[in-house]
């Protein structure tokens, strides 16, 4: 199979072209939304009322200065910050989430997570896909359709949708590098690219600027050049000229060709069509979608209690679709490596990038908590890896210094589904290095998302060739529920 590119044109049958040419019939106009792709219910998917919010922190949040602090080590590696009590008794996290210390309670720690990779492109893979192993053609500078199949991919095929919305969706961008190239492990890989998730990209790309625009966002290397970026929240319309009566005639039409699709497809599995049909109109009309996705004119106190930045806003849009019945969303908190500190990185975790994170998952918290819903949906947060307990300074590229990647170990955030607050599993050595107690992989990470999500350790997917590969590569982490 090809490598994944944006820009080739893949085969489609003769049942998709119709499908697809059904769809730009009604005249939709889908802005920042990749293609419309709503499968057919097929008997193997699964229907579960249950949901995560996986929220991924791109570049590498450091474990000394978040969620596992060594502050008796010395000072080239305890670092600048201190830490605070949470409610919990002997629990400590950093002094700048004051917001989520106050609701310790709510979550719990693993400390332990474990990988054998230092490089981002791997490290992406690794935890976006679950897998601990280098895929068979595994390149570092583009997705490959050889790609282990992403956490969000995966969910998003086998489980029923409960919505005209797919029961998987990422936002809001995908992970570009700041040369422009696709990182990998986002991706359905070897499930085929009809699989992938479904991305809202709502935040523009910007190769210079990180972070929580336009409040928070900044630039590692102190590069100058303004941030003009705007969180466009997407919104679904008829397009120019199409009319309510217009749209009318073309949905009989489609109704005409309906009648004719055993003719023009014999092979059967037409559910499809009708899936497509019917969720490109429903989109239209369903006011809970517009609610969902339309952050950005939300009251105002909502948006103050999130925070009015592109953080902020994704989690609000998340916590929205998980209320509409989408079963997981992944939320890329800041673009690109925007957590890679290698240099300046006292400053910026605490004027530019923790602030806007403690509100935003505070707020997150409360809703769910608040609602009732928060026993059903699973709050994960965390990177692609940790940073290196020795600090150092690469001084011909940063004014201050900053930790290196470190795949050896890294702090795991997680709330609800089913997880009791206060808790910690898992521990580092003397130096937060390495772990020295429950060692945790990205299999068992991924085995806690899909258990929260109420797939049975039976599930699979099917490749082209119809072999079943089941997801469970690992146990659910233990000790947390």
């Amino acid at each position: 199979m090809p490598a994944y590119n944006s820009t080739s044109h893949p085969l489609i049958s003769r049942r998709t072209a119709l499908e697809a040419g059904s769809i730009s019939l009604l005249g939709l106009g889908i802005n920042h939304l990749d293609a419309l792709r709503v499968q057919a219910a097929a008997p193997s998917k699964h229907q579960t009322a249950k949901s995560c919010i996986f929220i991924f922190l791109s570049g590498g949040l450091s474990q000394h200065e978040s969620f596992d602090m060594k502050p008796n080590a010395s000072d080239e590696i305890r670092g600048e910050f201190n830490p605070i009590a949470t409610k919990i008794p002997g629990l400590q996290i950093s002094e700048h989430l004051p917001m989520l210390a106050q609701r310790s309670h709510l979550w719990s720690l693993c400390r332990s997570l474990t990988h054998g990779s230092n490089e981002h492109s791997m490290g992406h893979h690794i935890i976006l896909t679950g897998r601990s192993d280098i895929p068979v053609g595994f390149n570092p500078s583009r997705p490959m359709s050889t790609d282990h199949p992403s956490i969000a991919a995966i969910a998003g095929d086998v489980i029923r949708s409960r919505t005209n919305l797919p029961p998987a969706i990422v936002l809001p961008d995908k992970i570009v590098h700041n040369s422009g190239r696709v990182i990998p492990g986002q991706f359905a890989g070897r499930m085929g690219s009809n699989r992938d998730p479904w991305f809202i990209e709502a935040s523009p790309f910007h190769s210079k600027s990180y972070g929580a625009f336009p409040q928070y966002d900044f630039d590692h290397q102190r590069r100058g050049g303004a941030d003009q970026r705007v969180f466009q929240t997407p919104h679904l319309k008829l397009s120019q000229g199409m009319t309510q009566g217009r749209m009318n005639n073309r949905i009989s039409l489609l109704k005409e060709l309906g009648k004719q699709r055993r003719v023009l497809d014999s092979a059967g599995q037409v559910e499809s069509f009708d899936r497509y049909r019917s969720a490109a109109i429903s989109l239209l009309n369903d006011d809970k979608v517009h609610y969902a996705m339309d952050v950005t004119n939300a009251d105002d106190k909502i948006q103050e209690r999130y925070g009015k930045n592109s953080f902020g806003w994704s989690l609000l849009m998340a916590r929205r679709l998980i209320q509409t019945g989408v079963n997981l969303v992944q939320v890329n908190l800041g673009n690109n490596e925007s957590w890679d500190t290698h240099g300046n990185m006292f400053p910026h975790l605490k004027d530019n990038l923790m602030p806007p994170t403690d509100r935003a998952v505070s707020a997150l918290l409360d809703d769910l908590e608040d609602s009732g819903q928060l026993k059903d949906t699973l709050v994960v947060m965390c990177s692609e890896f940790g940073r290196t307990p020795k600090i150092s300074q690469l001084a011909r590229v940063y004014d201050l210094p900053g930790r290196d990647h470190w795949g050896a170990v890294q702090s795991v955030f997680l709330a609800g589904g089913g997880i009791k607050g206060g808790r910690v599993v898992g521990k580092t050595d003397k130096i937060g290095g390495f772990p020295i107690d429950q060692a945790q992989k990205p299999e068992n990470f991924a085995a806690t998302i899909y258990r929260a999500l109420g797939l049975p350790k039976t599930t699979y997917w099917h490749d082209d060739v119809d072999r079943p590969h089941y997801i469970y590569e690992g146990e659910p982490i233990p000790g947390l529920t």
